[in-house]
């Protein structure tokens, strides 16, 4: 396997892909190891600081995602979500013909390993409002505000500080591979 890392304005990415292409990109937190990269994951690198800096909103990376077949359903209909756009968690269960799975699709959602290229981050609560992000609330909202998405204010999302969550790594990635 092959890592890099890149600081970003919500902590530091973690990029690892395979030979065939990218295994996971997630917030490390503070949990940094020694860099081996490869071509993939110098291209991960690249168009994620494109993205960043307001350049990109499409990714052409090669993809190596462990998950599932259920799993990989969901995560290649994120991929369908436009730069700027959400979709919530029934509009992905019905793409994927489960049209009373909007759970199981919340729970593929949760451990998809390719953050921001597998735009996890857009998809929404049915009602529009922020549902759980593995990388933290914060670091969703700041997403969908780069992206140009509007989030209805509530009490929660005005006691959001990205602060909070910049040195931490995100949960569920005991399940990568």
């Amino acid at each position: 396997m092959f890592v890099d890392y890149l600081n970003t304005p919500l902590g530091t990415i973690e990029c690892v892909s395979s030979e065939k292409g990218l295994r996971h990109v997630i917030f490390c937190g503070d949990q940094v190891n020694e860099a081996n990269p490869n071509k993939i994951t110098h291209m991960c690198i690249k168009q994620l600081a494109e993205y960043f800096d307001g350049l990109r909103s499409t990714f052409t990376i090669p993809l190596d995602p462990v998950g599932t077949d259920f799993q990989q359903q969901v995560w290649h209909c994120l991929n369908s979500i436009p730069f700027g756009e959400t979709r919530s968690y029934l509009d992905i269960a019905k793409q994927v013909n489960r049209q009373k799975g909007s759970q199981a699709v919340g729970g593929a959602n949760g451990r998809n390993p390719i953050s921001i290229i597998v735009p996890c981050h857009r998809v929404v609560a049915s009602t529009g409002k922020l549902t759980g992000y593995a990388g933290g609330i914060e670091r969703k909202l700041w997403l969908l505000e780069h992206e140009g998405i509007c989030i209805k204010a509530s009490n929660e999302t005005k006691q959001l500080d990205i602060k909070n969550v910049l040195h931490t790594r995100q949960s569920k990635t005991q399940y990568l591979v």
